[in-house]
């Protein structure tokens, strides 16, 4: 009887879990990949999601069409709710049905969500930039504002709802900030009639004291200029107490409390990391920072547990940034990894991930973006080409790559918006599914409509642990 293949369960879609399982792919292992969605996604073009230039299926292609030629991967969509380290069991939801996948070695790649420092009711009215929800839901509420303006009588009310308020001056507040400029100032200003959507007022606020901290002072007031010569109110030393439907409460470093009245803001400030960093954490004594990322050793395992990696944006360790290159260096580490414990190679063994930085880089506007690697640091058109040839590169399928190209030529040569399609839906669905509660349950035998007798069973149901993996009784 052969002996079975060696078991990696591989969580999250990101470029950490993409990049690990491709890494794996000649490796004489089976792999299951259980992610809450079915695509994997460029985060970084997001912004242009929501600003109408990408459809999402050109920065989100499916999980299961980019691994269809991996033999030894198996695509599961579901939300993990526990690990078991103990008996190595990951348990996972879709709906109201609960999975259960055992492994010899474990990849956790959740990834992050938007923090709302402790303030998670701003989300209701300001929406992050995390997820495709995120960018429908944006692009719905930025174009709608300038339609609704188009036909309202009251001019305070046209003014709030042509006032747009973006925050968190980091790389994708900068970015998304510049494009809703471009959309009031060039792309829509020969479309409506009552509105001159020139007269759209953007503001970026930040509580820090400069633009792209990270890129330097230099690269930092390079961006600030170029977005103010884009109509871009920067503000600064501005820290937001509240926000609600029609407006914003800002308090500058004077102490004094002013309000925004705008309609339409967006949250790009802050992230948490995935509560499973939380999960892991209690089981193996690792530290959890303030951002929820959790302490991993050297090699990217966990204390006491060399079979558990943690990589990307859920880990701390020797201050690595956020991003994508640190998920996807550190995915292909664990790959090989893992490929040398397979194999017997005890000298490939817990070898210590060693980062190697390409440098970060933000587009500001059209022909615009700030480049910095190493001591190499560019603003203006040769960074925007720079900027443009290292994320088509990342795009991950030649199809997506030629139709990303011929929507940047529509948007950037030209004045257009591919994508400016929007419904009632991308706009409401995820409040209305907020304020609907309890009384919404998903379930593959009942509605959520016909759910809503049983609210009480289901609210006690509901604080209880799901029913133990059949295999929970003896260790892995």
């Amino acid at each position: 009887m052969a002996a079975e293949r060696h078991k990696v369960v591989v969580i999250g879609s990101g470029f950490g879990a993409l990049f690990a399982v491709r890494a794996l792919r000649h490796a004489e292992v089976d792999i299951t990949l259980v992610a809450k969605t079915t695509h994997h996604l460029f985060q970084p073009l997001l912004y242009q999601v929501a600003t109408g230039i990408l459809s999402e299926g050109e920065i989100a292609p499916a999980t299961r069409e980019v691994l269809a030629h991996q033999g030894n991967v198996r695509v599961v969509l579901s939300e993990v709710t526990n690990i078991d380290m103990d008996f190595r069991t990951v348990t996972a939801r879709l709906l109201d049905q609960y999975h259960y996948f055992s492994y010899d070695s474990l990849i956790v790649a959740a990834g992050a969500g938007q923090s709302y420092f402790g303030n998670d009711h701003f989300a209701e009215f300001a929406p992050g930039m995390k997820t495709i929800d995120d960018a429908l839901e944006l692009r719905g509420r930025i174009f709608g504002a300038f339609e609704m303006a188009e036909v309202t009588e009251d001019p305070q009310q046209r003014r709030n709802l042509m006032t747009f308020v973006v925050v968190g001056a980091g790389p994708t507040g900068v970015e998304m900030a510049g494009q809703i400029a471009e959309l009031a100032h060039r792309t829509l200003r020969h479309d409506f009639r009552a509105i001159r959507t020139t007269e759209a007022r953007v503001v970026l606020l930040d509580a820090a004291p400069a633009v792209l901290p990270p890129f330097g002072p230099e690269l930092g007031a390079k961006a600030k200029a170029k977005l103010e010569s884009l109509g871009v109110e920067v503000q600064l030393g501005a820290m937001v107490t509240n926000v609600d439907a029609t407006g914003i409460d800002v308090k500058d470093g004077d102490g004094t409390v002013r309000r925004i009245d705008a309609v339409c803001k967006v949250w790009a400030a802050g992230v948490q990391a995935s509560p499973l960093g939380a999960i892991l954490a209690k089981q193996c004594g690792a530290a959890v920072d303030r951002a929820g990322r959790i302490e991993v050793q050297p090699d990217l395992t966990l204390p006491g547990r060399p079979e558990v990696y943690v990589v990307g944006d859920m880990i701390s360790l020797n201050r690595l940034p956020g991003v994508a290159q640190v998920a996807i260096q550190g995915g292909r580490h664990v790959a090989r990894d893992i490929v040398a414990r397979v194999g017997g190679d005890t000298a490939g063994v817990g070898k210590p991930f060693v980062y190697k930085d390409k440098g970060s880089m933000a587009t500001i506007s059209r022909y615009s973006a700030v480049v910095s690697v190493g001591r190499f640091k560019s603003a203006g058109f040769f960074a925007w080409l720079m900027w443009l040839g290292v994320h088509l590169v990342y795009i991950v399928g030649y199809k997506s790559r030629f139709t990303t190209l011929v929507d940047w030529a529509v948007a950037f040569v030209g004045r257009g918006r591919s994508e400016r399609t929007v419904t009632e839906q991308q706009i409401f669905a995820r409040v209305a599914l907020e304020h609907l509660g309890e009384e919404f349950s998903p379930s593959l035998s009942r509605s959520p409509r016909q759910m809503h007798p049983y609210r009480a069973a289901k609210k006690a149901a509901a604080t209880q642990a799901p029913p133990p993996p059949p295999s929970a009784s003896e260790p892995a």
